[in-house]
């Protein structure tokens, strides 16, 4: 009798763009889906594979328990079996609030504090009473924010001045406020006469409000008539109103609007810790939480692994699991206390990763979306290993990925293409690495690395000195002008605290583009991403002397059965969500009225149908023309004006946002790893961009890990030889070429991939 072969059996999906695609799956196998961005990878694997197994894994909960999940709508599929429960690592950066860091993230800062409140001395009541939310726990100074910030009445007020002429320098307490308003008609103060002209008592007045004991009133003048309001002082004012709350949630107000006229320092009752000083006390082997919590994880292991009492040491292990799990990642050189804004994206990428290795679970279906985003090859070494250790545990592994490195480790690869958009959506090649030929990712695995050997001259320097951000060592360097310029080094090493942080500082006219997302929505496209689309409606109003909203989904010209969404999601109480085509519109999200205007023959839906590449001749107006030239130039010629952002892959997204910077003018422009989520086809095209803008006479510096972005750069400068304390020193300075006779981290790699094509 044949073996029963255990695989993920997926037929005729049609997600996306995905083309009646059928595909077997082999379980307990490393499975890499690779091709261009925009070649149905994600539209396979998440949309479809990873939906269906969390749609069908809520149907073991009663209904009253699902409708307080997550609700999932059945994907377009004929046939989806053999699923396992998934456990889904994204791409996207980890989110939450400020005060997250990397022990809140790992869940391993819950255990700390039951472990202090256990068997710290002197004994704590609960674990409770070690958060600064808890009243108790906050530091009665600070109020649990860890600085105190006090109002600096030289930076309030101009002495020299009158009320009317703008004295009181905050703006919610100047003339164009109301409470500045009040001020000056409440018959308190003269209005008009300088600050410095005020006797004694009424500056008293003026500044701190009513002696002790005593009440003063003021006429508000509103609407209604003259009402009395208690006038309390401008400093006991503004504490109330703006310091004496989380001013990280000002609205109106901006936290470096309140900064601006005061004095923030450390607070000195907690040290900046946030924290009750009783609270402070409680310590285990000579060391309370904060101390724990601000060491580098190595040390809190061997910390751990001291606690001998039978109480302490069971909760000391469960921490102990989740801290190795950083450790094995790479990132022993992290606090628990980092903060998780502070993180490189490499850095981010595997807190990420490590945050889901802690189940001993299997038979469980991993998948990663680009797990090698952000990370230095010597980096993903590691995360290959920590692959294949999932693999060794029965558990299959999918992997959505562009890296050379981590294709090449994989069982089976899946690539999908052949090209992107409407021309993706197919399976072309299942198997192993060895039969993978003439294909994008068959191309990009033969590619030879090109060493610029003939790097542009350097004339100017843009110069920093002296910098000690976070983990930079008071380094200087000098980073040439008018060139295309590599920065590199391993995660943490301090590339994003020289540039994003010293040189932004520096050279504030910097055009910078981050990591960070473009918040996605089915009701925002490439048009109106672009900005495109304000001219197109502007056009449509001239030509047809209707209003330029009439020519909006968002606005006067939306369908009214779907109100502009263009489908349509009937309540079906308990089921399974569906969501329909809007019949009435078909889909367009316009109504008739709008359809019935055109433009050079066409209306506002035929010309959002209209791909980059068919745009670029359709439209005459310069401004339009040089958008969307802007868009082919970054490799999104195929896509449609029409395009939800919501609807782009990872790929796509980073490429329309770097099209959105590159539109702009300027002479500076810094990237953050533009390479992420490119298959090396479209890097290419990418790289051609960057080599226009510096022939333009801009400067182009990136922060990249990318061994093809290196190679091909006029000048690169490395960090390191680490991360974190390690790290912060200025390794490498020179020429690509200089890199081949270097002993850093990158130059191993980028010897290792020149020698690979000579042998």
């Amino acid at each position: 009798m044949s073996e029963i072969k255990d695989e993920i059996i997926l037929r005729g999906l049609k997600e996306n763009n995905l083309k009646n695609v059928d595909l077997n799956i082999p379980k307990e196998k490393i499975i890499v889906f690779t091709g261009l961005s925009g070649s149905g990878k994600s539209s396979v694997v998440f949309d479809t594979l990873a939906t269906e197994s969390r749609r069908q894994m809520t149907l073991n909960y009663p209904l009253y328990v699902r409708n307080q999940m997550p609700r999932y709508e059945r994907p377009q599929a004929d046939l989806m079996q053999n699923l396992s429960p998934v456990v889904v690592v994204e791409q996207r950066p980890i989110g939450g609030n400020p005060r997250s860091t990397v022990g809140t993230y790992m869940d391993i800062n819950p255990l700390i504090r039951l472990l202090f409140s256990r068997i710290g001395k002197p004994s704590i009541g609960s674990a409770t009473d070690f958060l600064i939310q808890n009243s108790f726990g906050r530091c009665p100074e600070c109020g649990g924010f860890g600085e105190v910030v006090t109002p600096d009445l030289n930076k309030m007020i101009d002495y020299e001045k009158s009320l009317r002429d703008y004295a009181v320098k905050f703006k919610p307490l100047s003339p164009s406020g109301w409470q500045g308003r009040w001020m000056m008609t409440g018959g308190l103060f003269d209005p008009d006469k300088p600050i410095k002209d005020y006797s004694e008592e009424k500056l008293y007045l003026l500044l701190y409000g009513p002696r002790e004991g005593e009440r003063v009133y003021a006429p508000f003048h509103t609407k209604h008539g003259p009402q009395n309001h208690e006038w309390d002082g401008l400093l006991p004012r503004f504490t109330r109103l703006y310091i004496n709350r989380d001013i990280s949630k000002l609205k109106e107000v901006s936290q470096d609007d309140v900064l601006a006229v005061s004095t923030e320092f450390l607070c000195p009752t907690c040290q900046g810790s946030g924290l009750n000083p009783k609270v402070l006390e409680c310590r285990i082997n000579g060391l309370n939480i904060v101390e724990y919590d601000g060491l580098e994880l190595p040390e809190i292991l061997e910390e751990l692994n001291n606690i001998k009492e039978p109480m302490g040491e069971s909760i000391a292990q469960q921490a102990i699991l989740h801290v190795k799990q950083l450790v094995d990642m790479g990132l022993g050189y992290l606090s628990l206390s980092r903060k998780i804004g502070t993180l490189s994206g490499g850095e981010a990428q595997r807190v990420k990763i490590a945050r889901h290795l802690g189940s001993s679970l299997n038979n469980i279906t991993y998948i990663f979306d680009e797990p090698s985003a952000g990370l230095h090859p010597e980096e993903v070494d590691m995360l290959i290993q920590m692959l294949r250790r999932l693999k060794d545990q029965h558990n299959t592994v999918i992997v959505i990925e562009h890296n050379l490195s981590v294709i090449k480790v994989a069982d089976e690869i899946i690539e999908m293409g052949p090209g992107a958009g409407v021309n993706g959506g197919e399976v072309v090649y299942q198997g192993k690495l060895e039969g993978l030929d003439n294909s994008p990712t068959a191309t990009a695995l033969n590619h030879k690395l090109k060493i610029n050997k003939n790097p542009r001259a350097i004339k100017s320097y843009f110069t920093i000195n002296r910098v000690s951000n976070n983990n930079l060592k008071n380094i200087s360097v000098n980073i040439p002008k008018n060139v295309l310029v590599s920065i590199c080094g391993v995660s943490g090493s301090g590339k994003s605290s020289l540039m994003l942080e010293a040189f932004t500082e520096l050279y504030p006219e910097t055009i910078m583009v981050g990591q960070g997302g473009i918040g996605i929505s089915n009701r925002s496209t490439l048009a109106t991403y672009m900005g495109i689309m304000d001219d197109i409606r502007a056009i449509f109003s001239k030509e047809t002397g209707q209003p330029a909203g009439l020519f909006s989904f968002n606005s006067a010209g939306a369908c009214p059965i779907c109100k502009g969404k263009g489908v349509l999601t009937p309540d079906v109480a308990f089921a399974d969500p569906v969501t329909i085509p809007c019949e009435a519109c078909g889909g367009t999200r316009y109504s008739d009225e709008v359809l019935s205007y055109q433009y050079q023959e066409k209306n506002v839906i035929e010309i959002l149908d209209l791909t980059i590449d068919e745009a670029i001749k359709y439209f005459k107006m310069p401004k339009i023309i040089k958008r969307v030239h802007t868009l082919k130039d970054v490799g999104l010629g195929y896509l449609t004006l029409g395009q939800t952002t919501s609807s782009l892959s990872g790929g796509e997204i980073q490429r329309l946002k770097l099209a959105s910077h590159l539109q702009k003018e300027g002479q500076i422009y810094l990237l953050d790893e533009p390479s992420l989520g490119l298959h090396t086809e479209d890097n290419e095209k990418l790289l051609d961009v960057f080599q226009n803008l510096v022939n333009r006479g801009n400067s182009v510096i990136i922060i990249e890990h990318n061994l093809n972005f290196i190679a091909a750069s006029d000048w690169v400068i490395e960090l390191g030889p680490g991360g974190g304390k390690q790290g912060g020193q200025i390794i490498l300075v020179g020429t690509p070429e200089k890199m081949l006779n270097a002993e850093t981290l990158t130059a191993k790699w980028l010897k290792d991939r020149v020698r690979k094509h000579f042998t």
